[in-house]
């Protein structure tokens, strides 16, 4: 069972803040108990963040993985580029009838909203780092005790 693509970015957002408040490291097994899917897919998709600088492995088949930085040297922005090179919002534009101008007027509106929300949202995740995510989360563990 692969992990699904939608929720790649949520689901290693919230592995990498626990490993980084859990302060050890993890072994993909572990790590694929906590997304309830399986250590080859843990594997390749933590070997993307490792690409990246964003987490380290340590040891052969009963090694682990930690964090390679701190929560605030990590934007969201980074995991997602990590995950994904392409687009975070990518426009679905119809190639039914390429010679039709309703058609090509239709993508083009569709391909500007989607460049605009994508410049915002790449904006706004570049501006986030997993130190904020942690502290949402511990204030929200507090105010729960």
């Amino acid at each position: 069972m692969g992990m699904r693509s939608d929720s790649r970015l949520a689901r290693m957002l919230h592995v990498l803040v626990h490993m980084a408040l859990l302060g050890g490291r993890e072994t993909s097994e572990r790590i694929a108990e906590m997304l309830n899917t399986n250590p080859v897919v843990v594997r390749r998709t933590l070997g993307a963040l490792r690409d990246h600088g964003i987490v380290a492995s340590e040891g052969g088949r009963g090694g682990g993985w930690k964090m390679a930085k701190g929560l605030d040297e990590i934007t969201v922005l980074d995991v997602q580029r990590a995950l994904d090179a392409g687009p975070i919002l990518p426009a679905a534009t119809s190639s039914d009838h390429p010679s039709c101008p309703v058609e090509r007027a239709s993508n083009a509106v569709l391909t500007a909203a989607h460049a605009a929300a994508e410049a915002r949202l790449v904006e706004i995740y570049a501006t986030t780092t997993l130190a904020e995510i942690a502290r949402t989360a511990m204030a929200t563990a507090k105010g729960e005790a």
